[in-house]
Formats: C-alpha cells, sequence, structure tokens
C-alpha cells in the first residue's frame, strides 16, 4: 500500500489554501480557492472538495489550521473552530485528521476539546513562522496575504510574538489588517497627492488593493479570486476607473498615466505603513542587517523592496522548502502557513 502523503490545510475566511508533501519531503502541489465562508459552511464544502479532485488517488494525512472561524458565520470564534473542524471530518471521512493548536502543536482530532478552541484560532501564522525560524538563526518574518500582514521576530528556533489572538497581535503591531488584494483603498489611505494637490479619499468601497496593484502591473491574477468592487471586468482599464471614483472623477482613458501615478502613491503608503513596523521591531530586537528578512505571502514582492530599502538580506519562503509544485501560478510562498502545516504533518508519529 502507497505510504500516506501530508496536506496542510490553511482554512481562511475568503480562501482555503493547501499544500501536499510527500514521503521525501518535497512539496509537490499548491492550492488556493475562494471560499467565502460568510456565505455559509457549503462554501468550505465546495473549495475543499475541489481541491481533493484534483489529487492522485491515494491515502493522505491531513493538518488543518484556520482563520476562518472570525467569519460572522459564527457567532463567536469558538463556535467557529467546533464548526470548521465538524465540516472537515466530514469532507474527509475515513482519514487521518490532526489539528494544529499554537504551542502545543498537531493534535488528533479525537484529541480536541473545547479548552483548545483558544489555540486553535487564527493560529496559521505561527505555523509558518515557526517554520521559519527552524530553518534560519534570527531575522524578521514576514507574510504579506491578500487580507492581512504578519510580522514576527524570531531568535535561535523561536518565534519571540508578543501576542497570541488576534486582539492582542493587533495591539502588538504583529498583525497588520493590510493586504494586496482583497483590502479597501479607503482602509490604506485618507488623502492622496493628485495633480500636485492633496486630495481626500472617499470613504466608499469604490476599489480595492488588487486595482492598485494591477494598475502598477504587480498583481498575478491568480492571486485574485474575489470579486471587484464594482462586479465589473478584472482589467487595467477597468480598475482604473475603479480608482478614479475614489476622488469623485471621471476616467478617461488617455488618462492613465494619471491613474498610475494615483496607485503608485497609494501603494508606497501601504508599503510605508508595513515598513515603519518592520523597523520598530528591527531596533527593538537588535537585529543586525547580517539577518533576513523573511517574505511570504503573495505580496511579498513588497519586503523585497523593504529589504532593500532597509539595507538587509532577502530570504524567500520557498528557499526554506524542497519540491517542485506541478502548477506554473501560485509559489510555495503564496501558501505558507499551508506548506510548513504540511512539512510538521510529516514528521509527525
Amino acid at each position: 500500500m502507497n505510504q500516506p502523503h501530508s496536506i496542510g490545510w490553511d482554512i481562511g475566511g475568503a480562501h482555503v489554501k493547501a499544500a501536499v508533501i510527500n514521503q521525501s519531503d518535497e512539496i509537490i502541489f499548491v492550492f488556493q480557492q475562494p471560499c467565502p465562508l460568510w456565505q455559509g459552511l457549503g462554501q468550505l464544502h465546495d473549495a475543499v472538495l475541489s481541491i481533493i479532485r484534483q489529487l492522485p488517488d491515494r491515502p493522505y494525512r491531513h493538518a488543518i489550521t484556520m482563520t476562518g472561524e472570525l467569519v460572522d458565520l459564527f457567532e463567536n470564534r469558538e463556535e467557529g473552530v467546533k464548526q470548521i473542524i465538524a465540516a472537515m471530518v466530514d469532507l474527509l471521512p475515513n482519514n487521518e485528521l490532526l489539528i494544529f493548536s499554537g504551542s502545543q502543536g498537531l493534535l488528533r482530532q479525537d484529541q480536541i476539546g473545547i479548552r483548545h478552541y483558544q489555540a486553535i484560532a487564527s493560529a496559521n501564522w505561527l505555523a509558518s513562522a515557526s517554520f521559519a525560524a527552524q530553518k534560519v538563526e534570527k531575522g524578521l518574518f514576514i507574510d504579506i496575504g491578500s487580507t492581512t500582514t504578519d510580522i514576527l521576530v524570531f531568535d535561535q528556533g523561536q518565534v519571540l510574538a508578543q501576542g497570541y489572538t488576534d486582539y492582542q497581535r493587533l495591539q502588538s503591531k504583529e498583525l497588520i489588517y493590510t493586504g494586496i488584494v482583497r483590502t479597501p483603498i479607503m482602509a490604506v489611505a485618507q488623502t492622496v497627492m493628485d495633480q500636485d494637490q492633496e486630495t481626500g479619499i472617499m470613504a466608499e468601497y469604490f476599489a480595492t488593493m488588487a486595482d492598485v496593484y494591477r494598475v502598477t502591473g504587480e498583481l498575478n491574477e491568480a492571486h485574485d479570486q474575489t470579486a471587484t468592487a464594482d462586479g465589473a471586468e478584472k482589467t487595467i482599464l477597468a480598475s482604473a476607473r475603479r480608482l478614479s471614483r475614489m476622488i469623485g472623477c471621471d476616467f478617461y482613458p488617455k488618462e492613465l498615466s494619471r491613474w498610475l501615478q494615483f496607485a503608485n502613491t497609494i501603494r508606497n503608503q501601504q508599503m510605508e505603513k508595513i515598513q515603519r513596523t518592520c523597523e520598530r521591531f528591527i531596533a527593538n530586537h537588535g537585529i543586525t542587517n547580517h539577518s533576513p528578512l523573511i517574505g511570504a505571502g503573495v505580496g511579498r514582492f513588497l519586503v523585497t523592496e523593504i529589504a532593500q530599502t532597509l539595507q538587509y538580506p532577502y530570504l524567500d519562503f520557498a528557499e526554506l522548502c524542497s519540491g517542485s509544485t506541478k502548477q506554473t501560478d501560485l509559489c510555495l510562498a503564496d501558501c505558507a502557513p499551508a506548506v510548513a502545516l504540511a512539512y510538521l504533518a510529516n514528521k509527525y508519529q
């Protein structure tokens, strides 16, 4: 009988990500499926089964982490954890199922009780940051995703986290609620320079950061699985039109260069916010420029720029892994928590 491969699952509120590792510790598949979980558990069902159908028929060991318990489908986080675990048990019958429980590591599904729910909730950042900490002596781990940014200091194999829950991590600035796809423009900037005039930005859901990075040419379209703010197409011109609405203007194609400048201004404000937080952690923890900034997530191209600006070496999360995925539109570093969890599951005894 074939030895089981391991699958790491990262169940978010907007996407499900999965990574498959073989017995040689090589990542062979990564997946990202849209999963607007706030619309119901049926979305999780469809996303997981879509991924399962793409896999070879063989035994698998499954390991799960999540952030989806935060969506307003659930009354509270504990109820969300409980329902997500129950849904995955139903979706993966007759499979070995492990749950990432923070500092307690992986626990079998039959070991999980209500006392574990707080540790399970939104712990995906710890899986990927801990994996990086085991590979590199000291540095700063920065995962910029579609919705959020995680910034963690690590040293001598340990993640030096100041907070654990999302509430605590928002206070410590280890969690910044900004990303390169789903974040509304109005959450990034309140003013912008346009035609040499400081201009207020409307507090309206007219455009997202996906529009910014599409106009700047930095968006990998495979990473944008969310509907646009106006439901219209995902083209450069359509994105520029959505950006123009943010300052109450009509869009004319001949003025595309104006909206490219606008997009770059918004982009820089987002990057500067992340960079300032990185600088604070570097200073507070005495991280010298012999240590790297490790970039993960679909927005890690910003980490490369931050590293260059601060004159720190950049190390891509994918360089910590082995294997070559069979897809061309996703990279190992795009799905860092799922990849880290797959490695952890492979070593589970």
